[in-house]
């Protein structure tokens, strides 16, 4: 299976937003962070405020921020809200759907997917906060410290 770059833009906000130690952030740096269009994160950050994940403060020192903490933000509930799993393929029209089981197939391989991310958290992903910081320019890393991938 493979993920939308929606999903993607989405799992690196929120991991960026989970590793920052205080404060609100801005789409800006975060866009710039990830190298990705203002444009679409700021849709992204705009669908998962209204969803409930990302909390929107409004106003001169304004910014996004988690809106909850990162280990009761489960990772399928954020993967169903970003991906269509439903419909895998469309069979409409085709001659052998009456037949076919392959759509019971993909709605099984996608549920035990979906199963996976269920078991963890935001929490999860970002565990490793300190080398995280670094990589995201939270902090300078310390003397003797590796933090290359």
């Amino acid at each position: 299976m493979r993920l939308t770059k929606y999903t993607d833009y989405a799992m690196r906000l929120m991991i960026y937003l989970g590793s920052q130690p205080t404060g609100l952030s801005s789409i800006r740096e975060i866009s710039d962070t990830f190298s990705v269009s203002q444009n679409h994160m700021m849709k992204v950050v705009q669908d998962l405020a209204n969803a409930g994940f990302l909390e929107a403060v409004r106003g001169r020192n304004g910014g996004i921020r988690l809106a909850r903490a990162a280990n009761e933000i489960n990772l399928g509930a954020l993967l169903r809200h970003t991906e269509e799993l439903s419909d895998l393929i469309d069979c409409r029209g085709c001659r052998i759907a009456p037949a076919c089981s392959l759509p019971s197939v993909l709605s099984e391989a996608t549920a035990a997917f979906v199963a996976v991310f269920d078991k963890y958290t935001l929490a999860d992903l970002v565990e490793k906060r300190s080398t995280l910081g670094v990589l995201l320019g939270f902090r300078a890393a310390l003397p003797g410290e590796d933090c290359t991938v």
